[in-house]
């Protein structure tokens, strides 16, 4: 890579540092600016700790973890790639450079589950031949929630030493919940090269590396993994990470490691140079960062398993807001990095959709909104019955819930207040269309029909002028009327006259087009308030980010009129604020997955620019030391909730817009 594309990825400063990213309970950031400015935390903001230190010539250095009372290595340098995080440190003596690898390569499933981060150092020595070594410490919060005794051991494989560490008593999957870290698997560091050491240290609870660089080594490499035994509940079977299918053991995974290191890496290079490139030349150096920031972000969000099939399930947690796996609308903003790179990721969300929408508890004729709790695809748990009142079943952090897909007909546990209708339905109809359109086949769909019909029944019904009910934006509340879940349930009208279409149905897709084609020109009348369409029909004063339209666009439907596309945009730059334009007019907060949508409609680059940019200086200068917040104030950049989820995705959509010619 040039030497002017690391330089553009330099950051002085984000929001929060992605280190070790792999799924939702083996993720660990740093929030300051300095990596020695206080300890490594999980994405929830819960310690978990690990600490470097330097050694040159017998006297020691923290260039990583709390420094306390040690003196520090300062840091000069911080550079931030789609699959990797690198710092750079200096004294008279050395430069010093540590970089996290997490290699979530998507045209590699295998790599994708595989929780193996490369933890490689290099130092230069400045002047004569420093004696250095690198130590590494891993302490026992990254295996434990709750109080309990820490057992562990190192051993030596013939191809690597390494010491593992974990709870003493353990329950696999013993909790459920939102912002709480595991409590059960095993931590490992492991390292190749005969000079280097790795112990468990039971007195401190921690694993301890070190690398011994003498006075002439360059370089040496760790491998952090994590063996978690279960992953997921997935309806009732008990399935491990989907890297289990290729490797044995965790031992087996290390090793492989360390194998395929160097052509790993040389893919990751390769695709971090890539989508640099490609980013920039959409949007710049700010709409590069964002998708530097948002790639393993967006990945470490999910558990990839496999069915009883061997298809891929992809299941995502929604990280900082209630917990819920699977949930339909954080797919739905999530899809376009996973549609740039393997249709089988997205393939994979919409899977356990279908089989929960085909079991007798669900009765609704529209779309459920999830299928569980992070780790337990048993059933929908939102808008249970009662909830609101406090009568619903207690799921409190912690709780495992009931396996609600069991439940027979007539349960009536669900409450349809609480409900998604037009949103889910839009939003399955339209994500099944768009793996079928890139695959270039309907077979994705061709099982699902009779079902995705019934949803698209429904919008027909129901969302040309959609009643009081929640959408995505849920945190807004219920609201009547609305104008962008209309142009939803339009989109997914079409969705499935494309998929008729498709499939040879001719007839049936001139049936629903036209039909779509009618909700259109009549939604433009309704929604029209001058300058810009309505947050409501019927509230000419009211806006919204209308980001739902970007799908005429992507299947080049011509729904709509291109004059909607051009007022919109320029209403959204008029109504910006310091750090991006508000959701609508109701607050001053707004979602970055929706900003970029809303940019991928324009190809005028100085309109992007002005639409991305003030999200990059919210990345920048936020007070909130939180991993990319998709949920915040666009006056104070402070976030209101969200993080580290799955929808950060939706960065990639200018990205995949572009891809496909549009």
């Amino acid at each position: 890579i040039s030497r002017k594309r690391r330089d553009m990825m330099k950051v002085k400063r984000a929001a929060s540092i992605p280190l070790i990213l792999h799924d939702p309970y083996f993720s660990i950031w740093s929030g300051t600016d300095k990596l020695y400015d206080s300890d490594t935390v999980h994405w929830c903001g819960k310690r978990q700790k690990i600490r470097g230190y330097i050694t040159i010539d017998g006297e020691s250095f923290c260039f990583m973890g709390d420094k306390e009372f040690h003196q520090v290595i300062p840091q000069t340098c911080v550079e931030i790639t789609a699959t990797g995080t690198k710092y750079t440190f200096e004294n008279e003596k050395v430069i010093l450079t540590a970089a996290f690898i997490s290699p979530l390569l998507l045209e590699e499933p295998v790599l994708v589950s595989r929780p193996c981060t490369y933890v490689d150092f290099e130092v230069e020595r400045k002047a004569g031949e420093a004696d250095v070594t690198i130590d590494v410490q891993i302490s026992a919060d990254l295996v434990r929630f709750t109080p309990g005794a820490v057992v562990g051991g190192s051993y030596r494989t013939d191809a690597f030493s390494y010491a593992v560490m974990g709870k003493a008593e353990q329950k696999p999957l013993g909790h459920s919940g939102d912002n709480i870290t595991i409590d059960w698997g095993y931590v490992y560091l492991a390292v190749e090269d005969a000079f280097s050491q790795v112990c468990f240290d039971k007195a401190n609870e921690q694993l301890m590396a070190s690398v011994k660089l003498g006075t002439q080594m360059g370089c040496g490499t760790l491998v952090a993994a994590y063996d978690d035994l279960l992953s997921i509940n997935y309806f009732g079977d008990w399935k491990k990470a989907y890297w289990t299918e290729t490797y044995a053991t965790i031992l087996d995974a290390v090793g492989a490691s360390f194998a395929d290191k160097n052509s790993v890496q040389d893919k990751c290079r390769k695709l971090d140079a890539k989508i640099e490139e490609q980013a920039a030349a959409i949007g710049g150096e700010d709409y590069a960062l964002l998708c530097c920031l948002s790639y393993r972000h967006s990945i470490a969000a999910h558990k990839l398993i496999a069915d009883k099939d061997g298809n891929l399930v992809f299941l995502s947690k929604e990280n900082d807001s209630n917990g819920c796996l699977g949930t339909v609308d954080v797919t739905y903003p999530s899809v376009p990095l996973y549609m740039l790179y393997n249709t089988e990721y997205v393939k994979g969300m919409l899977r356990p959709v279908f089989t929960f929408a085909a079991c007798d508890v669900w009765e609704f004729d529209f779309a459920p909104h999830d299928v569980g709790r992070f780790p337990y695809a048993t059933g929908q748990v939102y808008g249970l019955a009662g909830e609101k009142s406090g009568s619903a079943f207690d799921g409190s952090n912690g709780t495992v819930f009931p396996f609600f897909y069991q439940y027979p007909a007539g349960s009536r546990i669900y409450d349809f207040k609480y409900q998604m209708p037009v949103e889910e339905c839009g939003n399955m109809l339209i994500l099944t269309a768009v793996v079928c359109k890139l695959d270039g086949s309907p077979d994705f769909a061709a099982p699902h029909m009779e079902v995705l019909k019934k949803w698209c029944e429904y919008l027909l019904t129901y969302g040309a002028d959609p009643g009081e009910q929640l959408c995505t934006d849920d945190f807004a509340g219920h609201l009547s009327h609305n104008v962008n879940l209309s142009a939803k349930a339009i989109m997914g009208i079409e969705a499935f006259a494309l998929l008729a279409r498709q499939m040879g149905q001719e007839e049936v897709y001139g049936e629903y087009h036209e039909k779509a084609v009618k909700m259109a020109g009549d939604w433009e009348k309704r929604a029209d308030a001058g300058d810009h369409t309505a947050l409501s029909f019927g509230d000419r004063d009211s806006w919204s980010l209308k980001y739902n339209l970007v799908w005429d666009k992507f299947f080049g439907s011509g729904l709509f009129r291109e004059d909607v596309y051009r007022k919109e945009i320029d209403y959204y730059i008029k109504k910006s604020n310091v750090y991006g334009v508000p959701l609508d007019s109701r607050k001053e907060y707004t979602k970055s997955d929706w900003i970029l949508w809303c940019a991928s409609m324009t190809d005028d680059r100085e309109k992007v620019d002005a639409l991305i940019a003030p999200i990059a200086a919210y990345v920048n200068e936020t007070p909130s030391r939180v991993p990319f917040s998709d949920w915040y104030e666009t006056v104070t950049g402070e976030y209101c909730h969200f993080i580290a989820r799955s929808v950060q995705g939706g960065i990639f959509m200018p990205m995949l817009i572009h891809k496909n010619g549009i």
